[in-house]
């Protein structure tokens, strides 16, 4: 069996999330397996590199699934193409070494936040900026990100209450851009949890409005409770840009992984 490394994009506006589901068909994993099973016969099990939650999107997702010898990367990319919704699209396939599992192997993750500081979102945007309509002091949410940079417990940030497992992650970087009437996020990291970046943002946001200070966020991470940050944002604002893996960045062949690294 080949071990086949993707790298995709999807529109995640009419899905229920990236992880398959009893209770619905619309899961971008789902599709990818009804297809995959169609193609050689038998169950594929897609893993993913991040479980993206419902109506959030990806341009740099990774996932690997296993199918017989003799369906080269090739296959399996056009394969896909032709029969996944227009919303997905696969944009690399290769071969991994046997090992590899895109969720396992991961050693950081890139994700964009965009939201709208204007009156009304621009049409043909509006699936993918969160529309808040006021404007933000960016220069006071990049102070408070400030605190929120390095090895942390960010379970005040975590989404799922009932957590057991460690909250402590590293965030490498946090940027905030303005590019007109568009603040854009950028969560640069080694894991995320459950919200993390949603609530994150709607945090920042609230000492963009005057709400918090921004040595606040030192309070925030010290509670360790959810209810001491601010708000969930809204899914639509949110996108996985990209996953990277060190020194799992190699395919079977050798070859240094040439997946789209973001252009900020």
């Amino acid at each position: 069996m080949r071990n086949i490394k993707v790298t995709l994009e999807y529109d995640g506006s009419r899905y229920d999330g990236w992880q398959k589901q009893g209770n619905t068909e619309r899961t971008i994993q789902g599709r990818m397996e009804a297809v995959l099973e169609r193609m050689t016969g038998h169950p594929t099990e897609v893993s993913g590199a991040g479980r993206t939650d419902a109506g959030v999107h990806a341009e740099g997702q990774t996932a690997n699934f296993r199918v017989p010898e003799h369906f080269s990367p090739e296959d399996v990319k056009n394969y896909l193409n032709t029969y996944l919704p227009e919303d997905i699209r696969i944009v690399e396939a290769r071969e991994a070494e046997e090992k590899f599992h895109s969720r396992l192997n991961a050693s950081a993750k890139l994700y964009r936040y965009r939201i709208w500081t204007g009156a009304k979102r621009p049409v043909f945007e509006r699936k993918y900026l969160y529309g808040f309509g006021r404007r933000l002091d960016a220069e006071a949410m990049r102070r408070a990100a400030e605190f929120l940079i390095g090895t942390r417990d960010f379970k005040s940030f975590c989404g799922n209450r009932r957590m057991k497992k460690s909250t402590v992650r590293t965030l490498y970087s946090v940027q905030i851009k303005e590019e007109g009437e568009e603040l854009i996020l950028e969560f640069y990291g080694d894991g995320f949890l459950y919200h993390m970046v949603r609530i994150l943002t709607g945090t920042l946001m609230e000492v963009g409005e005057g709400k918090r200070t921004p040595e606040s966020m030192a309070d925030v991470l010290e509670a360790k409770d959810r209810q001491a940050a601010g708000f969930t944002a809204p899914p639509e604002g949110l996108c996985l840009v990209r996953v990277d893996y060190g020194n799992w960045e190699k395919t079977a062949g050798g070859q240094k992984d040439k997946s789209r690294r973001c252009q900020s």
